[in-house]
């Protein structure tokens, strides 16, 4: 049987493109495509509410595809003001005395009195119940803590009564579009183009631990359950040069005690990680057959198959099985495992 394939056998059997089950998963715990989903009622909604400061909330109450967690996501995203800039901030009364903001919206002076925020608290996305998981599981939850973030985040740059550090107090200026739907609208719209950049190697990383759960579980899906196939895990006695455990994407151990390291790599467009995997290949190959055990690869994306040959191919001379993410290729991947950890 003949495992390790050359870059040709892999240009002959690569699907190339993601799968439909991984691309519909990844949809599933994108935060960005549930904020591009909703861009145009959080725009809607500012548009409306300019009536008062806090017109928002009762635009809001009447909204049945835009919650207020997702509304306070959309600040906080737009204003880039998340983790660490907007959790350092408390308490506010460092910066507004009483911890009452007074602030100038339409020509007229407004307060507000923080419920929470003036005094210490946690402000991570989590504390606030926006984090992805409360808000794909469509949270409704708003807390007054989550009101003060929302009214500093639109009125903060506006305010009067402060001495809020500038980088901070800067990007609060999102309430002072309320009322001009144009300047408003670009701001969205511009902003939301930066955040998909910014979100583009969030979602490179979520399909390479969706590829890792793919494969491992059509591994699962054939083998015992007398195996143990772990998701980046070491090999014995494996280790970097200065003795370092070696992590591979995953880990086989057969019933007999017998291990395999498996890399996984898919690409659809143009990217360097081949290329690492490529340099490191050579040592894989030798420290782990030094150690005793077995490596193997699944390779596949147009990205790899068709643009990165040379790395591909420096792949296919040091492993011991080589495959794409052809069902059939992955048969063969199985065949390895079975052959030759037994």
């Amino acid at each position: 049987m003949k495992y390790k394939q050359s870059i040709n056998d892999l240009q002959n059997s690569a699907i190339r493109q993601w799968p439909d089950v991984i691309m519909k998963q990844l949809k599933n715990i994108s935060i960005l495509d549930r904020l591009l989903e909703t861009q145009d009622q959080f725009i809607a909604t500012l548009k409306i509410a300019n009536a008062s400061p806090r017109a928002w909330e009762s635009v809001l109450e009447q909204n049945k595809n835009l919650s207020k967690p997702l509304f306070l996501k959309h600040l906080l995203v737009l204003s880039d003001m998340g983790g660490e800039a907007l959790n350092k901030l408390p308490p506010l009364n460092r910066y507004i005395q009483n911890g009452i903001m007074e602030f100038s919206w339409n020509n007229k002076i407004y307060s507000y009195r923080f419920n929470e925020i003036h005094q210490k608290t946690s402000l991570t996305n989590t504390s606030l119940k926006i984090d992805e998981k409360s808000i794909l599981n469509n949270n409704t939850i708003f807390t007054n803590k989550m009101r003060d973030v929302a009214m500093l985040i639109l009125f903060g740059s506006s305010c009067i009564n402060d001495s809020l550090p500038y980088e901070q107090r800067n990007k609060c200026i999102i309430g002072t579009l309320i009322g001009k739907n144009n300047e408003l609208e670009n701001f969205v719209k511009q902003n939301y183009i930066r955040v998909s950049r910014q979100v583009g190697g969030a979602a490179s990383n979520a399909l390479g631990h969706l590829l890792q759960d793919y494969v491992q579980n059509y591994i699962k899906s054939k083998l015992s359950n007398q195996w143990m196939i772990l998701k980046e895990a070491t090999l014995p006695n494996v280790y970097h040069n200065d003795q370092t455990p070696t992590t591979f994407d995953l880990v086989i151990k057969s019933p007999t005690n017998k291990y395999c390291g498996i890399e996984v790599s898919f690409q659809v467009t143009t990217n360097s990680v081949i290329e690492r995997k490529a340099r490191e290949a050579e040592f894989l190959y030798n420290s782990t057959h030094k150690a005793g055990h077995q490596i193997a690869y699944v390779i596949d994306g147009a990205g790899n198959i068709d643009v990165r040959t040379a790395a591909v191919k420096v792949i296919c001379d040091n492993s011991d099985c080589t495959v794409t993410l052809n069902e059939n290729n992955l048969n063969l991947l199985i065949k390895f495992l079975q052959d030759k950890l037994i």
